[in-house]
């Protein structure tokens, strides 16, 4: 199934109020076609880490190629009793004009680089700003929870059973695509599976076995329903006493008899530590030693490190609200900046400036680079000014923009340029990869690329983030011209 917004909606007018009242003014002073050019980036990694997954990519090209406004759109806003009637006449005819860069979706990325650049007229850039920071935030907030605890389980099973527990149906499905490209195996949410693709799993509830007269009865109308896929839920009642003898009892009457085996029994309470051990030893002792555990209940990246440190006897993982909604860290704080303006002819290098240090943007139309040594490992990023010659061949000098004091280069290194152009004067020109294609990417940049300090859930190692001289420049140019206007 092509999903494109769920097919049906029209999301265009997802917006900020004051992205249309400052487009109505830029038509009354006539500036409706100077180009102007935003970035995209945030400042800090969820839960202190050492780098974020890129994730809604192509949500946001589907939002670009479907924008527009309808004659509805057109009546509400005239409603309001803002808006001149040429403005909307401008929106009633209004298609996106302008040319998009960004990095690959899956990218590892790092805070103060620009994730992805938006060079349109004035008014086109500002009006798409709300729908396309919301689409990053989200996916790329999920993506990158879930990265977290895929790694932390160590290579077992992880699957998104967050739905019930998501902020809206949105969230739920956007956030089981986010959650797959970060690593997850499957979801519980069926229509991420069918707009998706992603693998789709589930057993059953507690109500189930209580919708029985026992325990027993409630398992053995399931696996006669399920021969194939069997998982049963042991924990209604009592684990040890009652639901994994109960399981071991339908493996041996009712699945084994039929050429079957019992393929799982999930954990959703208690001492999951403990009592993973002591299912184990009866399912072993049952010869049923294929039987796998499915641990779930409120999971997140820690617990389940903390599981593993203690032994769990645990093969797989259904984690929900921590994942669905990063519970940690909630927020993602991916932002928009304009960064420079053509004025007759030449593009004019803006700065934000606050007393927040943090908050100081990086000014003019730029390029982000990888630099990866010789074993290919990437050893930092590099912001350059748009049309900078790097010589590879030659030691490249940067800038580190916190100790700027020190005079470094790079030896014997590559440089990759991380963003790729998505749209050329509004159409779409880039080839979006598969689902599978976007989890790949991530997984191989964690696994060749990336440095596993970096990967660390506590105390990681900070990315270097430096700049070109010329970068350097113009940012401390901006800055000191800014103080003599003062």
């Amino acid at each position: 199934m092509k999903h494109t917004q769920f097919n049906e909606r029209n999301i265009s007018m997802v917006m900020d109020m004051y992205e249309l009242t400052m487009s109505n003014g830029y038509l009354n002073k006539e500036f409706q076609d100077i180009i102007a050019v935003f970035d995209v980036f945030y400042r800090s990694n969820p839960d202190q880490a050492g780098f974020a997954v890129f994730a809604g990519l192509e949500q946001v090209v589907e939002y670009v190629q479907n924008l527009h406004f309808s004659q509805e759109d057109i009546d509400y806003l005239r409603s309001k009793n803002l808006f001149t009637e040429e403005f909307l006449d401008y929106l009633l005819h209004f298609k996106f004009r302008g040319d998009i860069y960004a990095m690959p979706e899956g990218t590892i990325m790092y805070p103060n680089e620009p994730i992805m650049t938006v060079a349109a007229p004035l008014i086109d850039a500002q009006l798409i700003e709300t729908a396309l920071l919301l689409e990053i935030n989200h996916q790329s907030l999920i993506a990158t929870k879930t990265n977290r605890i895929v790694r932390a389980a160590g290579g077992k099973p992880v699957s998104d059973f967050g739905a019930r527990r998501a902020h809206n149906v949105d969230a739920a499905v956007y956030g089981a695509r986010a959650a797959y490209i970060g690593g997850a195996s499957s979801t519980a949410t069926v229509l991420a599976g069918k707009i998706f693709g992603i693998p789709i799993s589930g057993t059953m509830a507690h109500s189930w076995v209580m919708s029985f007269d026992s325990e027993y009865e409630a398992f053995k109308a399931y696996a006669e329903s399920y021969p194939d896929a069997t998982v049963l839920l042991v924990d209604t009642y009592d684990v040890l006493k009652s639901g994994v003898p109960n399981a071991i009892r339908i493996a041996n009457e009712i699945l084994i008899p039929m050429g079957k085996r019992l393929k799982g029994i999930r954990l959703d309470s208690g001492d999951l530590a403990y009592l993973s051990k002591e299912a184990r030893k009866l399912l072993d002792e049952a010869h049923l030693t294929d039987c796998m555990i499915v641990a779930s209940n409120s999971l997140d990246e820690y617990t389940i490190e903390s599981l593993n440190r203690q032994g769990a006897m645990l093969d797989s993982y259904g984690v929900g609200e921590k994942l669905i909604t990063s519970s940690t860290t909630p927020v993602f704080g991916a932002v928009y900046k304009l960064v420079a303006i053509n004025k007759n002819g030449t593009f004019v290098p803006k700065i934000k400036i606050s007393e927040t240090v943090e908050k100081i943007t990086n000014p003019g139309i730029k390029e982000i680079y990888r630099v990866y040594d010789r074993e290919g490992k990437a050893v930092a990023d590099y912001l350059a000014v748009k049309g900078e010659v790097i010589d590879a061949e030659k030691p490249v000098r940067y800038v580190d923009p916190v100790n700027y004091w020190k005079n470094r280069c790079f030896v014997d290194c590559t440089f990759k340029p991380l963003q790729k152009q998505i749209f050329k004067d509004g159409e779409l020109v880039y080839e979006l990869p598969s689902l599978e294609e976007i989890k790949s990417y991530v997984r191989n940049q964690l696994t060749h690329e990336i440095w596993e300090e970096e990967q660390r859930f506590e105390n990681s190692h900070s990315h270097y983030m430096d700049m070109s001289p010329a970068m350097f420049e113009l940012k401390m140019g901006l800055l000191h011209e800014s103080n003599r206007q003062e």
